[in-house]
């Protein structure tokens, strides 16, 4: 077994900040890096060859959805996620167990984040069934497509991702709330740790069975909540956990964290996880959210958030986000942003996005993505090529203080 390789190159003096390459068998990535999400193997409504145009290294793909259509066998048979989205370089897939749980109880994108003061062990959204259970061996959940009724486990989910094949692939966890009672979720813990183990063990058989497959790197995820003892556990276990002489190759940083808190959750788990290894959060894609992990020590980052609010008609410029569709841009031919570089800012106007918008046209999504998705892979080029140099404190602070202005 070959284990996947990270070079940190550099590294900041008054911070976690720090740069890297982790070299893939489908290419390197240069860290810190954005990886783009496309769920079902496709970013929404954006060729992959303009996603490499715009500068994206890495793409991420979803092994629930995946699984649930077209199937992982398919994928498989097609040579691989790569292959069968056309994509050249890099490739993660999530466990699936963010989707089985939030999915299952309701919530879509989120984990019920902004529930202030309140405790429940049975969240779920309003207005909506339960559509997944767990247990201490796996998750058993019916498909958001047509109710069909599946089971997710650990060596489940480790056998999706074998088959969809991406460079990186993550261990199958539980997800918790922020609802969730301080009991539930050291029970919890102790459960995705069990998991963990399960996943390394199932990933050692998976890949001497397919012998002559690349190398797919395995990521542990650390869970706890806004517990500081828990998150530092949880990173720990995950640290120290080996089977026959193997462990996890990176980690994932995962659950659900309340904006004000992402720094200092971070600092907690990247204070317990070894430096010699990759850190990917998962499911932050905010502008302003990037400095304060890569300040904290994580070196990837992957989000829905810039393709799904495009297609909104709400995108990011130097001075802010703003919406397409309000009057003011109907008769502006600036571009969306006169600093931007993107195909869209080089050859479109805020009128005719406006216009696209308002009619409902597939285009102004596609136009909208590749300038969301291009302003935040580049800014966290910048972001990565200030800690090389040493400006970053100047880069970070001229960002912020003109986006907040916005």
């Amino acid at each position: 077994m070959t284990d996947l390789m990270f070079e940190i190159t550099s590294q900041a003096q008054d911070s976690r900040a720090r740069t890297g390459v982790i070299s893939t068998p489908h290419g390197p990535i240069a860290t810190p890096a954005f990886i783009p999400v496309g769920t079902r193997a496709t970013v929404k409504a954006v060729l992959p060859e303009t996603m490499t145009e715009l500068g994206a290294q890495a793409l991420l793909a979803n092994a629930y959805h995946l699984y649930l259509q077209p199937g992982a066998d398919v994928v498989d048979e097609a040579g691989g996620l790569g292959r069968f989205m056309n994509w050249p370089g890099p490739t993660f897939t999530d466990s699936g167990g963010f989707q089985v749980l939030s999915l299952g109880a309701g919530f879509k994108k989120t984990l019920a984040m902004d529930a202030k003061g309140v405790t429940s062990d049975d969240v779920i959204a309003e207005g909506k069934d339960r559509l997944a259970v767990v247990d201490d061996d796996g998750v058993t959940f019916k498909s958001h497509l047509d109710g069909s009724r599946h089971r997710f486990t650990p060596e489940v989910s480790m056998q999706i991702q074998h088959q969809l094949g991406a460079d990186i692939i993550f261990a199958f966890d539980e997800l918790t709330t922020l609802m969730n009672t301080r009991g539930y979720q050291e029970l919890s813990l102790d459960r995705t740790q069990a998991w963990a183990r399960r996943c390394v063990v199932e990933h050692q058989r998976l890949t001497a069975e397919r012998a002559g497959k690349p190398y797919q790197a395995l990521f542990g995820v650390v869970q706890g909540a806004q517990h500081e003892d828990l998150r530092r556990k949880a990173a720990r276990d995950l640290a120290e956990l080996e089977v026959d002489g193997h462990g996890f190759d990176g980690y994932g940083i995962g659950g659900a964290i309340e904006k004000e808190n992402l720094g200092t959750i971070t600092a907690w788990v990247t204070d317990e996880l070894p430096d010699e290894k990759p850190r990917h959060l998962l499911g932050i894609g905010e502008p302003e959210d990037f400095f304060t992990a890569i300040e904290s020590g994580c070196d990837t980052f992957d989000c829905v958030n810039p393709s799904r609010v495009a297609r909104k008609s709400r995108l990011y410029a130097a001075d802010g986000w703003f919406n397409l569709k309000v009057a003011a841009n109907k008769r502006s031919f600036d571009p969306i942003d006169a600093d931007c570089t993107c195909y869209t800012c080089q050859n479109y106007s805020r009128a005719y996005l406006h216009h696209l918008y308002k009619t409902g046209e597939y285009l102004g999504a596609t136009l909208g993505t590749i300038h969301n998705e291009h302003f935040v892979v580049t800014l966290v080029d910048r972001i990565r090529a200030s800690i090389t140099d040493g400006t970053y404190t100047d880069v970070r602070d001229d960002f912020l203080a003109r986006y907040a202005r916005g």
